[in-house]
């Protein structure tokens, strides 16, 4: 009967405690917030059975030329650049004439470097390229503070010729190399993890250019996102592992048995974690499900 009490007061302890642990550490020692947005530059229209084997004929789609805008705390960067100020006169000048039928676009357009203006933020100083292909690439000169990181591989593959020289030529580019380490991450050999605590860590996926890099991004709810480029133009090409239409992908993928190996291993990505997002550069079902800045993805 007298050891009621002394009972209750270590069961009030106790629950006072677990509120304690329950508001938890303060925001600055939780780690920096993460999140991003997806800067929708233009888009052109696309019949589905050219973006992958098997898409269907009768459905045209919305391509979608984008740029993805990763916030790690106080920093911010552009994981390509999607369709800039100058690619009327870029696409005059350096798409030849046969491949306009193929690859083309809708005005308006729309720069990254417009859109981020307006709403006020910080001019960006680093620009992470997927690849270096023109409707990637595009608004490089339009981020002349910034630092343009690419591969050791797609830099000689855009010394050598393969990318636009009026979007990668001008001597003011300020091109760093990344530099992967031999530190196997989720199926990758290879990886650098950019800030050091795993929220966002660059991959080699090299076959659609031989230096491409793919992007995971785990934001500060949990949710996990990887940013494949030009690996696949649809994420529906993923579950059966599907190439892009043959013509396409003559047309674009430097390297075809590469490229297929990398979607195989998305594939087995997917299968390994149902909850992870993948997202092409280019893929408007997935982008318009995830919205477009300045909403952002937490």
């Amino acid at each position: 009967m007298h050891r009621r009490p002394r009972f209750a007061g270590l069961v009030a302890g106790f629950a006072a405690a677990l509120a304690v642990l329950a508001i938890g550490l303060p925001a600055a020692a939780a780690g920096p917030r993460v999140s991003f947005a997806i800067v929708k530059t233009g888009r052109t229209v696309v019949q589905e059975s050219l973006l992958y084997a098997g898409g269907d004929k009768a459905a045209k789609l919305d391509n979608n030329f984008s740029a993805f805008l990763i916030r790690h705390g106080d920093d911010e960067f552009l994981f390509d650049t999607g369709l800039g100020a100058r690619i009327d006169s870029q696409y005059a000048q350096d798409m030849p004439g046969w491949k306009q039928r193929f690859f083309k676009y809708l005005k308006p357009i729309i720069p990254a470097r417009d859109q981020l203006a307006r709403a006020g933020l910080p001019p960006i100083r680093r620009v992470i390229l997927s690849h270096s292909h023109w409707d990637h690439a595009s608004g490089v000169v339009d981020f002349p503070q910034a630092e343009v990181w690419v591969t050791k591989e797609e830099l000689a593959f855009i010394r050598g010729g393969g990318a636009w020289p009026s979007q990668v030529g001008a001597p003011s580019i300020r091109w760093r190399t990344i530099l992967f380490q031999p530190r196997p991450y989720r199926g990758f050999a290879q990886s650098l993890d950019l800030y050091g605590d795993g929220t966002v860590v660059l991959v080699p996926q090299f076959g659609h250019t031989p230096g491409a890099v793919g992007m995971f991004v785990t934001t500060s709810s949990g949710r996990r996102f990887f940013f494949c480029g030009d690996t696949v133009w649809s994420a529906a090409a993923i579950p059966q592992a599907r190439p892009k239409f043959w013509l396409a992908g003559l047309l674009a993928d430097s390297d075809a048995g590469r490229t297929q190996a990398e979607i195989d291993r998305m594939r087995a990505l997917q299968k390994a974690d149902p909850g992870l997002t993948i997202v092409p550069a280019h893929d408007s079902r997935v982008q318009a499900r995830l919205g477009f800045f300045p909403n952002w993805v937490e």
